[in-house]
């Protein structure tokens, strides 16, 4: 057993009041082979059931177990946040907490940072997920990394573990948006993956549905690359030299005299393909816009309404 290692292991918790126990008791079981110098941050994003109630008892019975109370519901990641803010671990070990991520892999990563990689990715090879998420997700990384021109690996998630560097710089970033998987890929240092088993849920739903999935690809695309505004520039310069070219074609006809009746049909689909081009390019403006407006106004990207076994 390695001494004097400190391991910080952050979860934000929602809908999981039947796992806190259990997700508790096995990262220690874990971690405890490593070191005993560790802590467990339990993020509540404002979940409605007892999932506080039930942290509440973990903190109760074993000081290293830290709990945060968000003040409302942040998102995923803006919990993921919060927890990081508070880790004071060497290492830190980012997991969800419906126990797909198996926190018997811990050791595991933490072995093959020793190998000298600054963050170990946990790669689940095989999910166990339903084939419309599997499929939803495979279909949001490929959209993502064409338009953030990024490589993405839909196996990756949050899982892994990360050295205090690491999570140091991605604490740095000013972004208003806070998507943790392309934060650690965009701050670099020296990355390794290491291919895990993946579990079934033990309770209930994932709350990522397609309108989620959308909205959160969106987000991340706009927060992260500016690939969208390109295309679009590009994509009107591509209609322009198609209009001109059809509109040089029409003037010899009518200097030759083939056309005799001016296409009305032609018009209005000509006026309101043009209209839909401005409107989506304004659009997409738009979006870039609201999101400068929500970062200049430095807001907290969370609040914390109660804080337990915390200095």
């Amino acid at each position: 057993m390695t001494q004097n290692i400190k391991i910080s292991i952050v979860s934000p918790v929602y809908r999981a009041e039947k796992m806190v126990h259990m997700l508790v008791e096995r990262i220690m079981q874990s971690v405890s082979t490593i070191t005993e110098d560790y802590e467990i941050i339990l993020v509540n994003d404002a979940s409605p059931d007892a999932s506080w109630q039930m942290i509440e008892q973990e903190c109760a019975k074993d000081k290293r177990v830290k709990g945060i109370n968000l003040s409302r519901n942040f998102g995923q990641h803006y919990a993921i946040t919060a927890g990081l803010h508070y880790a004071k671990g060497e290492w830190v070990v980012v997991m969800d907490c419906d126990l797909q991520d198996r926190p018997e892999e811990i050791p595991a990563l933490y072995q093959k940072a020793m190998e000298g990689y600054d963050s170990v990715f946990a790669q689940r090879v095989q999910r166990e997920d339903a084939w419309l998420k599997r499929l939803s997700s495979k279909a949001f990384y490929a959209v993502f990394g064409y338009l953030t021109d990024t490589k993405q690996d839909p196996s990756v998630a949050n899982f892994g573990i990360y050295h205090r560097s690491v999570i140091q710089s991605i604490l740095q970033m000013g972004d208003r948006f806070r998507y943790f998987p392309t934060m650690v890929q965009w701050v670099g240092f020296k990355k390794a993956y290491l291919p895990v088993e993946h579990c079934e849920r033990m309770e209930g739903k994932s709350t990522y549905n397609w309108s989620r999935l959308m909205r959160l690809a969106l987000d991340t695309i706009i927060a992260f690359s500016d690939k969208p505004m390109r295309l679009m520039v590009k994509f009107g310069t591509v209609v322009t030299f198609v209009a001109v070219i059809i509109g040089l074609i029409f003037l010899v006809k009518y200097l030759l005299g083939d056309i005799e009746v001016a296409g009305f049909t032609t018009l209005i689909l000509s006026l309101w393909m043009i209209a839909g081009i401005i409107i989506s390019l304004l659009g997409v403006l738009g979006l870039y816009v609201g999101k400068m407006f929500d970062t200049v106004k430095h807001r907290p990207t969370f609040i914390v309404d109660k804080a337990l076994n915390v200095d």
